[in-house]
Formats: structure tokens, sequence, C-alpha cells
């Protein structure tokens, strides 16, 4: 398993780059505020809302594909977990 850390911000950021397969990743938001997360078009009003200080969610990352996270306001930490070294 490889751990990354992330300061998400109002600027849209890839999170999970794209693979040769799919994998689960797993997202733990540090903040105290939500992170949306989604694809590169991603914004406060159309990404999927995380909620602060939750157990780390599960993601199933497809093939190809990638996943990006963005902040209403100011950043917030975020830790992330994929397979792999």
């Amino acid at each position: 398993m490889k751990s990354t850390s992330y300061t998400v911000t109002t600027t849209a950021q890839k999170i999970i780059s794209s693979g040769p397969s799919s994998a689960y990743v797993y997202l733990h938001v540090t903040g105290n505020d939500a992170v949306y997360v989604g694809g590169a078009d991603v914004t406060a009003a159309n990404g999927l809302a995380t909620e602060k200080h939750t157990t780390p969610i599960q993601f199933f990352i497809p093939r190809g594909n990638e996943l990006w996270a963005i902040t209403a306001t100011g950043s917030i930490d975020v830790r992330v977990m994929t397979e792999g070294a």
C-alpha cells in the first residue's frame, strides 16, 4: 500500500492518476470542512461531498480514470491510500 498526503484548495487537484488497471483507493479528510471529489471538472457545486473527520471512504477507480478534489473555501488536508509501493 502507498500513503499520500495532499493539501486540497479551491483549485481542482488530481489526487489519483489514471492507471493500467482498476483499483480501490481510500480517502480520509482530516480537515474541518468538506472536500468535493470527481473528475477533472469537479467543483464544490458538482462534486461528491465528503464528510470531515469521518472514517476513510473507499472508492473504486476504473482503469484509465482519475480522481480530483477541491474545497469550497480555504485548504483541507486529505490522506489517500492506494495499492502499490
